[in-house]
């Protein structure tokens, strides 16, 4: 061979085991999140708590596997493989189960989704680990040095495939279940190939049995109850979860397991949740709501408030809803309509300020869910950008899931100072009487303005908007208190933290009764157990979710 000619490379059978390890480790972190995020949301303590868990458990299979390197086989290798094929069986078919037992584990709020993780990838992950000190003992390379770094190449090499393939392929186009089946699959199919040509009897019996499993675990689905109502639509999308559930008359859009928006079958123009009637307050702070033009939604969901300002209002409205799989489900399960006066732009909702040179009477900020927030949607410099697209009676109304006072309220207070910097006047209406986590709105004013709850109720009384905003106005709070806070930027934006003390707190979404001329609601959807310090109104009903 000639210098400058590079030799062929044939990969061995540790080498393949080495790269299957590193596509189905990282393969499975990325699934991880999709996994953890209904029970427990995507914060920074949930991502931080499963790469933890991973590298310390791929460590720990590293040091065992080192200790035991003498004794490497293919053979040893391939009942490695099959053990965590074996356990991705389990964590298809009852991860619901497991989750939901995680939960009930009393932690602080932002060490909760820890055993959850454990649990379901520990086992896995660790076996995993035990495949590159094997496979480097197994190695033709000559010295320890070569065959260490050929193994981390070929380990990182399939950390790179598993990654990309798993965010940009499997997730947009397979749900979680299938895409556990699949790196089963390639599990049992790498495990047997180790053993081949040798076809010995207990590993090719082994390598059916668990993809037998495998098939029977992902066709039963997870074993779980969905207390929520029937399923009619589910898929992974490229940014979260996305559930229409439906239970009796009533049609919920679920984004990462927490509710979104809501829609009566029989009455698809009545808002089923209270809060979204609170969209319409910035049409009583504006000078005149018959010149309203042109208005903006940051976040679409459900389409609720879009759908009713283009109902009631003789005005353009634009949303901005960055995953087209949300627009499209609204389409089909939520009748939705594109028109002349309506249009859903896919798009984020601050690079889509950048980029339109379009002034708003009013922008509704609605893409906050309880435990995901897009950061880059708090901070100033976003709120500045908003309020230059406003003209010059424009109003700004973000939809802020918080408590309004006392544990669990740390983010709200940071939004309404971050808001108020950036705004000349702020204002802000609890939607439910109860003390724990709800929607706050936050409304804001570019000009100065100086609006009691009895210059609300005035212009309520004086103005035809075709709702009657009497209870939402009566919710009118005084502004918090901002002491302890900081204003959201973006060089210091800690809304993890922030949010941390409400990841235990149930969240509680007021709903409007058939008749929506009762300024008050008529019944509370909150999750399966209440904390202590609610107040209820009088006469509500509180019904689990």
């Amino acid at each position: 061979m000639s210098m400058g000619q590079p030799a062929a490379y044939r990969p061995t059978k540790p080498d393949v085991a080495v790269f299957v390890s590193g596509v189905t480790s990282m393969g499975l972190e990325i699934l991880a999140g999709r996994i953890i995020a209904p029970q427990f949301g995507s914060s920074i303590y949930t991502w931080g708590s499963i790469i933890t868990v991973f590298l310390a458990a791929l460590s720990l299979g590293y040091w065992q596997g080192g200790k035991k390197a003498s004794t490497a086989s293919n053979q040893r290798m391939s009942w490695l493989l099959l053990g965590t094929a074996g356990y991705v069986a389990i964590v298809i078919y009852a991860s619901d189960q497991l989750l939901l037992s995680a939960s009930a584990i009393p932690l602080p709020a932002r060490y909760a989704s820890l055993p959850a993780v454990i649990m379901l990838f520990g086992p896995p992950t660790y076996l995993l680990g035990f495949i590159s000190p094997y496979a480097a003992e197994l190695s033709q390379k000559e010295g320890t040095g070569e065959a260490s770094g050929h193994v981390y190449a070929l380990g990182t090499i399939g950390s790179i495939v598993g990654a990309g393939a798993t965010t940009y392929v499997l997730v947009p186009a397979l749900g979680i279940d299938m895409i556990g089946l699949l790196f089963g699959f390639i599990l049992v199919g790498t495990a047997f190939a180790l053993t081949l040509p040798r076809l010995t009897p207990k590993p090719a019996s082994a390598s059916v049995a668990i993809a037998i499993v495998l098939v029977v675990a992902a066709g039963l689905g997870p074993v779980a109850f969905d207390h929520r109502g029937d399923v009619v639509y589910q898929t992974q999308t490229a940014y979260q979860e996305l559930e229409v559930i439906d239970d009796g008359d009533t049609r919920t859009l679920y984004l990462d397991g927490a509710r979104h928006s809501a829609m009566d079958l029989e009455d698809p123009d009545r808002h089923v949740f209270e809060y979204t009637r609170y969209f319409h307050l910035p049409m009583l702070m504006v000078d005149d709501p018959d010149e309203v033009e042109n208005v903006l939604f940051i976040g679409g969901g459900g389409y609720t408030g879009p759908k009713d300002f283009e109902r009631k209002y003789d005005v353009d409205v634009d949303v901005a809803e960055l995953d087209p799989e949300v627009t499209r489900t609204a389409k089909e399960y939520f009748r939705l309509e594109e028109s002349e006066n309506l249009s859903a732009h896919t798009e984020d909702g601050r690079i889509f300020l950048q980029e339109t040179d379009k002034k708003y009477d009013v922008i509704v900020l609605d893409a906050y869910q309880k435990d995901q927030v897009p950061i880059h949607l708090t901070q100033l410099e976003f709120m500045e950008l908003a309020e230059s697209h406003l003209d010059e009676d424009g109003v700004l109304l973000a939809n802020v899931i918080a408590a309004p006072s006392g544990s669990g309220s740390a983010f709200y207070r940071a939004q309404y100072k971050t808001i108020d910097e950036a705004f000349a006047s702020t204002y802000s209406f609890r939607t439910s009487s109860w003390d724990s986590v709800q929607n706050i709105e936050i409304a804001a004013t570019k000009a100065e303005t100086n609006f009691t709850e009895a210059d609300l109720e005035a212009r309520n009384e004086q103005r035809e908007l075709g709702i009657d905003l009497r209870g939402e106005v009566r919710n009118y709070m005084d502004a918090p208190n901002t002491d302890g806070v900081p204003i959201l930027t973006e060089d210091h934006a800690p809304v993890d933290n922030l949010q941390a003390s409400t990841v235990g707190q149930e969240y509680v979404i007021e709903q409007t009764g058939d008749d929506e001329t009762q300024p008050e609601p008529a019944s509370i959807a909150v999750g399966p157990e209440l904390p202590a310090h609610a107040r209820p109104t009088p006469g509500l009903e509180a019904i689990p979710t």
